[in-house]
């Protein structure tokens, strides 16, 4: 029998780094540059170039500045690297293999324990998203709850592609914002 979450989000996502040893920036800093990354390159799904784009920026002061040298690497990338960052993330409600901090994402929001009604919907507006866009749809899950995401899902649809890749990558912002609140929880000091 699975203990804790994460033996699950293990069994599930494969092996990972832990979001409940927290740390503090200080640590990050003194960490070498592959263990930085290895700490830091889930907090954009899959995208460890993430990470690797602030490495050499070290130190920083708080985990703000942190995030802020990485969303600023994510606005210097190219559309097509903002193409492939976006489509690094699953499709909500999907019963599929997650990254672990997807999966714990997800969970929260409800969606790994939805009835079949609600997946099938789920399933459906996952479609008709990809179908119009070409990416998932991305939302930060943690901000909002299963009839909210479904509420966002249906006017999102109506929006155009460029309003559509820079609302995903706004929730990306933020979804990283709060990975790495889990990851650093310290109280920015500068």
């Amino acid at each position: 029998m699975l203990r804790d979450r994460n033996q699950w989000v293990a069994l599930v996502a494969g092996p990972v780094v832990p979001l409940n040893q927290p740390m503090n920036v200080q640590t990050l800093n003194a960490c070498d540059r592959s263990e930085f990354v290895k700490l830091l390159g889930e907090i954009f799904e899959h995208s460890p170039w993430v990470a690797e784009g602030v490495v050499d920026a070290r130190p920083f002061a708080t985990r703000t500045d942190l995030h802020g040298a990485m969303v600023a690497v994510v606005r210097r990338a190219d559309p097509e690297a903002h193409l492939t960052l976006i489509r690094a993330h699953p499709d909500l409600g999907a019963r599929v293999r997650l990254s672990a901090s997807s999966t714990a994402e997800q969970a929260r929001a409800g969606l790994d324990q939805m009835p079949e009604a609600a997946f099938r919907r789920f399933h459906d507006l996952n479609s008709r998203y990809r179908d119009r866009f070409g990416f998932p749809f991305i939302i930060a899950v943690r901000d909002t709850t299963r009839a909210g995401i479904l509420e966002t899902f249906e006017r999102r649809l109506g929006n155009n592609r460029d309003q559509e890749i820079r609302t995903a990558l706004a929730q990306i912002e933020r979804i990283a914002e709060i990975r790495l609140d889990q990851l650093v929880p310290d109280v920015d000091v500068a």
